[in-house]
């Protein structure tokens, strides 16, 4: 009889936590489809409202072809520098102390707002901003411009180039390195080979 009851209590127990986990994966997608799905599927049938012909020849008028050149042209620059800059952040990782602060300085964009970083970015290259002023007597315009865009690119895509590449690193070691250090390899030639 008691083994019965203690059955029948496991059991209940059992069946709260299966109520309980179908309870969080329910909030959990409607969560999703609420925040995520919807706006994605508003934003899709307002592109598409007033046809896909009308779609088809936006793509005819020479801004909107320019703004897909400028976009194409950003990433071609941006993905061979955030690629250099994550070798150089790798580099510094395997070579120097402080590897929690090289850490924390790279994924430092995560944690600051775009808004923010465009705040920056004027403060430092507008007309009145810290380097604005000597560039602009230079010839120079980065605000406003497509180099303040690319910029602003690479500051937001950095991290995650970096995240990809460290746990890369840290599978592949530096035992092959200082071998070729021992064997007598000098400068970049370990980094290159």
């Amino acid at each position: 009889m008691a083994s019965d009851v203690l059955t029948a209590q496991l059991g209940t127990t059992q069946a709260g936590r299966v109520n309980a986990h179908q309870l969080l994966v329910g909030i959990a997608i409607a969560f999703i489809a609420l925040f995520v799905v919807s706006p994605l599927g508003m934003i899709l049938a307002e592109a598409v409202s007033l046809g896909i012909h009308a779609y088809v020849a936006s793509l005819t008028d020479p801004d909107v072809r320019a703004a897909l050149w400028l976009t194409l042209g950003i990433a071609v620059l941006t993905v061979p520098l955030n690629t250099a800059f994550g070798l150089v952040a790798l580099w510094c990782l395997a070579r120097f102390r402080g590897r929690s602060t090289i850490i924390a300085l790279i994924e430092l964009p995560l944690s600051v707002s775009p808004v923010v970083a465009g705040l920056l970015l004027v403060l430092l290259f507008s007309r009145s901003g810290l380097l604005g002023g000597f560039l602009e007597a230079h010839g120079i315009r980065i605000i406003f411009a497509v180099p303040g865009m690319i910029l602003a690119t690479l500051f937001v895509t950095f991290p995650h180039v970096a995240r990809a590449l460290i746990p890369l690193a840290e599978v592949q070691g530096s035992e092959e390195e200082q071998a070729a250090i021992t064997l007598g390899a000098s400068g970049g030639t370990p980094f290159f080979a």
